[in-house]
């Protein structure tokens, strides 16, 4: 058997994933071990986990496999700077420190890391793929496709901003790309950073907003900001920029465009005019995304679309993808970012490195992306009561009976079930569900359970069987990347009072049949539910169906704001004491929040301060 290991490290979302003849044993991100949200480090710990998984140690690995190639990155940096000089001095007094102390050499640096898994680990062992092939090989490779046009779009990688390349059988080709400064990825970070969201986190914030406004900036934005052609390729004018050579993301000339200064996201509050920028840079978004997808269509005749990179994440521009029927099928890496790239570095390895052979099945590889740890009874047993918590122990039937039943009693609910999920959405293993028909629940567990701004949309997972007669959507949608609108006979048709109502404040509107799981404009985030992938989550629904005739729940990731994605039972116990879940799954145990010890409660809403 041939192992290879791939590694994403050292800028944000590190991970690690291992490969078995070419079939994916286990990937997981290191902040889920570190508890460090993002965390960039190099990824020891998830390294160590997916080896225990694959019943390994290093020393059995055929090869490592980087996501990156630092020297083309670097040779980037440079050539920025010098053509920018001597603007940009600030930057490039703080990042050149860096990259001559590690990340210029950074085979030494991986080498001496592995070395610390595996004293005998050889430096031979090390490849390195560019980042955005890992990011295509991610999103072909593990796909049902055996052809299909392969789009990434991300910040930047080493120069490539967007590329394209054609996928058939065990073949990767790269066709065309675009270099930065001209970036999707970065123009969306951009206006995230101006809107006074955080870069490489906020972006998910930016896309929630749009929908409370109205996109009037559009043409303001194509006429000035960006450059687009017929074909979707683009360029940015840097003037209205600053991430090139200097500390922030945009410059003075952004805000005299827009006639407002950057919000400042402890001070200033979320006005119209911020949800309209947001509104307005995701149509831009949505229109550059249309016209590349039309574009390869036309050019190359492929029925079948892969996409991979940050930018793949923004499910309402997939979404519109979908419906707009240039493609016939499109599928999207889970793991679309950085931590994917893991995944791609060993799946190029193999496939391209290696020469092995490729076989598509019709049927994706990504096992629904149940890919992390998993926690054995015991394991459960033990974790929970060293952390001092009271519960009862079930069987199968009996825990999803009670599940149910307190979901369809208004109850918010942790679920904590089998493998953890690879990648940033909750798919039903690390989740906090609730009931979708309430008219609460939506604020409830934004400002009571995840600490976060109310505006914050949640995603419903609904049965696959049933999803047709719930939304706009007659397909799969199992990694929760796809946008599409609930049915009209589901929606309620707002009264004149309530369509005069602006911003958050429609969060108090009942929009439809499932107000919890609709966004103030019909839309929601589909996660359709599998039996062959995650039966105990289906069998959840289902049984909760039977109770109440509505075949979805609220699910949203089992986390509070600024921290990851709970890993272990303890971290579960950890969030579930620090906020208003009622009630907490940990595999067949069941944790009810009125019989914990109060003084093991955490207080974890005096840590933040909401928009």
């Amino acid at each position: 058997m041939a192992y290879l290991l791939g590694v994403s490290a050292l800028y944000h979302d590190s991970a690690a994933a291992l490969m078995r003849d070419g079939q994916i044993v286990a990937a997981a991100q290191e902040e889920r071990f570190t508890r460090r949200k993002h965390d960039p480090g190099f990824p020891a710990k998830a390294i160590q986990y997916v080896l225990e998984a694959g019943g390994i140690t290093l020393d059995d690995v055929e090869g490592v496999v980087f996501y990156d190639k630092p020297f083309l990155k670097f040779e980037r940096l440079m050539e920025t700077y010098l053509a920018a000089a001597p603007r940009g001095f600030n930057s490039f007094r703080m990042a050149m420190p860096v990259w001559l102390r590690e990340k210029l050499f950074l085979k030494d640096l991986l080498t001496k890391q592995l070395r610390q898994i595996a004293p005998g680990f050889s430096g031979e062992k090390l490849l390195f793929a560019e980042h955005h092939m890992s990011h295509a090989a991610s999103a072909f490779y593990p796909s049902p496709f055996e052809e299909a046009i392969v789009l990434t779009v991300d910040g930047v990688g080493e120069w490539a901003t967007t590329t394209v390349g054609i996928g058939r059988g065990s073949e990767l080709t790269m066709v065309k790309e675009l270099h930065f400064p001209h970036s999707l990825g970065l123009l969306y970070s951009a206006f995230t950073y101006f809107t006074g969201f955080k870069v490489n986190s906020g972006e998910y914030k930016v896309m929630g907003l749009a929908p409370y406004g109205t996109p009037k900036y559009r043409d303001l934005i194509l006429d000035n900001v960006v450059d687009l052609k017929p074909d979707g390729s683009f360029r940015l004018n840097q003037k209205y920029f600053n991430y090139v050579s200097g500390l922030t993301m945009t410059s003075k000339a952004m805000e005299q465009l827009f006639g407002q200064k950057v919000r400042k996201p402890e001070t200033d509050p979320l006005t119209q005019f911020h949800m309209d920028v947001a509104a307005s840079v995701q149509a831009v978004t949505e229109e550059i995304i249309l016209r590349i997808t039309r574009s390869l269509a036309e050019e190359h005749g492929i029925s079948n679309l892969c996409m991979a990179g940050g930018v793949a994440l923004n499910c309402v521009a997939n979404g519109k993808i979908l419906r707009d029927g240039a493609f016939k099928n499109l599928w999207v890496q889970p793991a679309a970012g950085d931590a994917g790239g893991a995944l791609g570095a060993a799946y190029a390895a193999w496939h391209q490195e290696m020469g092995q052979p490729r076989q598509a099945t019709g049927t994706d590889q990504m096992s629904g992306a149940y890919l992390g740890p998993e926690f054995g009874t015991d394991a459960i047993t033990t974790e929970l009561t060293d952390a001092g918590a009271v519960f009862s122990a079930h069987e199968d039937g009996e825990v999803t009976e009670l599940a149910a039943q307190a979901l369809a009693d208004g109850k918010a609910v942790g679920w904590f079930q089998g493998r953890m999920e690879f990648g940033p959405r909750a798919l039903g293993a690390r989740s906090i569900l609730g009931d979708p028909r309430s008219e609460t629940m939506q604020k409830t567990l934004n400002l009571k359970v995840k600490y976060r701004e109310s505006f914050r949309p949640f995603a419903p997972s609904v049965l696959r069987e049933d999803v047709a007669d719930w939304f706009e959507l007659d397909g799969d949608s199992p990694y929760m990347l796809i946008v599409a609108d609930v049915q009209p006979e589901k929606r309620r048709q707002m009264t004149e009072d309530e369509e005069a109502l602006f911003g958050i404040d429609k969060l108090n509107v009942k929009r439809s049949d499932i107000p919890a799981v609709t966004h103030v404009d019909y839309s929601a985030r589909v996660q359709t539910v599998h039996k062959e992938t995650n039966p105990k989550y289906h069998a959840l629904i289902s049984r909760f169906k039977e109770l109440t005739g509505c075949p979805i729940v609220v699910n949203t990731s089992f986390n509070v704001r600024g921290e990851p994605i709970v890993c272990t039972p303890t971290d579960a116990f950890r969030c579930f004491m620090g906020t208003e879940i009622e009630v907490l799954v940990v595999g067949n145990c069941l944790l009810r929040k009125e019989d914990q010890n109060p003084e093991l409660r955490i207080n974890y809403e005096s840590k933040f301060e909401l928009d």
